[in-house]
């Protein structure tokens, strides 16, 4: 099994990024899990106090749960991948039958940031955004998808998001074999990865 590790900030384009390289694979041999699938599940809070919850800080993922889940598909094992609701900001009770692939991508703000799960990782991508590209796509993202109002999710980005980026984020940078400029489309650096890809396969 290959492991891709896809990291970068918030807003910088890493699903893009995920589906330019998947969308030329065959389907039944590439599989995608998120690091948002791991929030810690808050059900026991109230919705007031997961609000104050800091959804950027490395506390906030259940990395012990992905490390084992990704240990298990390595395996050959099928796992119970977690669902996490950003509207009700809980896990929910439901998950999804996940089975190993020939590649396997994990994709997530903070997966270059944890030692253990960076190590797991054949090759360890970041996509790399300008700060004020990223900040535009994060409030519209809050506003549409997650119900956050623009004051909700202002403070959020100046008092957890932008802080969580510069300690923990951007310095994961340095453990990356290969960095994608996103700002523009890049076809290159996408084609250089799934060449990498197709071989393993081939």
């Amino acid at each position: 099994m290959l492991i891709l590790g896809i990291a970068g900030g918030t807003g910088c384009g890493k699903t893009t990024v995920v589906n330019q390289i998947v969308d030329e694979l065959p389907e039944n041999e590439v599989g995608v899990i998120s690091q948002d699938s791991y929030y810690n599940d808050l059900s026991h809070l109230s919705k007031e106090e997961r609000e104050k919850v800091n959804f950027d800080h490395p506390n906030s993922i259940d990395f012990d749960l992905l490390i084992s889940h990704l240990e298990k598909l390595r395996q050959g094992k099928s796992i119970h991948k977690p669902i996490y609701s950003f509207v009700e900001e809980t896990r929910l009770e439901k998950t999804i039958l996940t089975a190993p692939r020939k590649v396997m991508i994990v994709e997530g703000i903070l997966v270059l940031s944890n030692p253990k799960l960076r190590n797991m990782f054949d090759i360890k991508i970041y996509v790399h955004a300008d700060s004020d590209e990223r900040l535009i796509r994060r409030l519209q993202r809050d506003i549409k998808e997650r119900g956050h109002d623009l004051e909700k999710a202002l403070t959020r980005y100046q008092t957890a998001v932008k802080p969580m980026h510069q300690q923990f984020i951007e310095p994961s940078k340095e453990f990356a074999d290969i960095i994608i400029p996103n700002n523009h489309y890049n076809t290159v650096a996408v084609d250089i990865v799934r060449t990498i890809i197709n071989d393993r396969l081939g």
